[in-house]
């Protein structure tokens, strides 16, 4: 009999077809459910890992692992591994926050509500614009995401401060003192909490941008939106939240210079076929017994 693969995640017909003859002689099992299974491609109940003790491994279709954190992982990784897309979404994250920083200086989202509201400022919004060559950038977490936006901002010539888990806090508040813009893709850990708390968040300059395209647990949102609406902060370019969908009476909808994304800054219209793609090869690895690409390590959350 041959062993099978729960598949957790909604395929087209030609997405399956390709899976199944990527996957060879495994059982594919299109309902997600985990009993009598080695493999899970998606990302399955968290209490299922635990009950389902034929599963050998897990390939998550996110970065994001929090809803497993919980679990015995000292009992669990003696059977399991668990590997993530760490990478995956770099370029398309990165890219998006690059859209959402010059959707700010150069007033693109002023000029949207302008055509909303048949309204002509003309000259009036040129005084108001900027732009982001050789502004002072501090990259809070340096992983794929903003080593990647790093590398988009090399034409405009920006001062990027790398801040990294075991730079000094003092270095990074120095650092955001002078910043411009400030990007956060750290990931969701004891230390990253509240990282961006409201003393912190008071250190950036009255110009600067706040990006945060981590998680939203990293920034005091009460404090984020009351600096925005009274124009402490500049402006922000937010792809994550504590709560998602935001509710209806969060302040952050009507925060002035604030450009939400909804935490669709990973998406592109292939990425569903990507995320094949990063299974199959992982397949091939695990096949042959060769160490797995994005395994995670619960002890860093990471």
């Amino acid at each position: 009999m041959s062993a099978r693969i729960a598949v957790c995640l909604d395929l087209s017909e030609d997405q399956w077809v390709r899976l199944q003859d990527g996957v060879g002689n495994y059982t594919l099992e299109a309902d997600g459910e985990l009993e009598g299974c080695e493999i899970a491609f998606g990302n399955p109940e968290a209490d299922r890992l635990e009950a389902v003790e034929t599963l050998r491994w897990v390939q998550l279709e996110s970065v994001g692992f929090g809803e497993y954190m919980g679990l015995d992982w000292s009992r669990l990784e003696n059977r399991l591994s668990l590997t993530n897309l760490a990478g995956f979404f770099s370029d398309p994250v990165a890219e998006t926050a690059l859209a959402g920083i010059l959707g700010l200086t150069r007033g693109i989202d002023r000029v949207v509500q302008l055509k909303s509201a048949k309204s002509w400022m003309g000259d009036t919004l040129r005084t108001c614009l900027r732009s982001i060559r050789n502004a002072r950038v501090v990259m809070v977490g340096f992983g794929a995401i903003n080593r990647r936006l790093a590398q988009i901002l090399l034409p405009f010539d920006c001062e990027v401060m790398a801040i990294h888990s075991t730079t000094p806090v003092q270095e990074l508040d120095d650092a955001l003192t002078g910043a411009d813009i400030v990007v956060c893709t750290a990931p969701d850990t004891v230390a990253t909490r509240g990282l961006f708390g409201r003393e912190r968040l008071a250190l950036i300059p009255a110009h600067a941008i706040f990006a945060n395209l981590g998680r939203g647990s990293i920034v005091d949102e009460d404090a984020l939106a009351e600096m925005l609406n009274t124009g402490r902060i500049g402006g922000a370019v937010l792809d994550v939240t504590v709560d998602e969908p935001l509710p209806p009476d969060h302040p952050f909808w009507t925060c002035p210079n604030t450009i939400l994304t909804q935490h669709s800054g990973g998406g592109t219209t292939d990425e569903l076929d990507r995320k094949i793609d990063v299974f199959l090869e992982n397949l091939a690895r695990y096949r042959t017994g060769q160490p797995l690409q994005g395994i995670v390590k619960m002890t860093r959350g990471y």
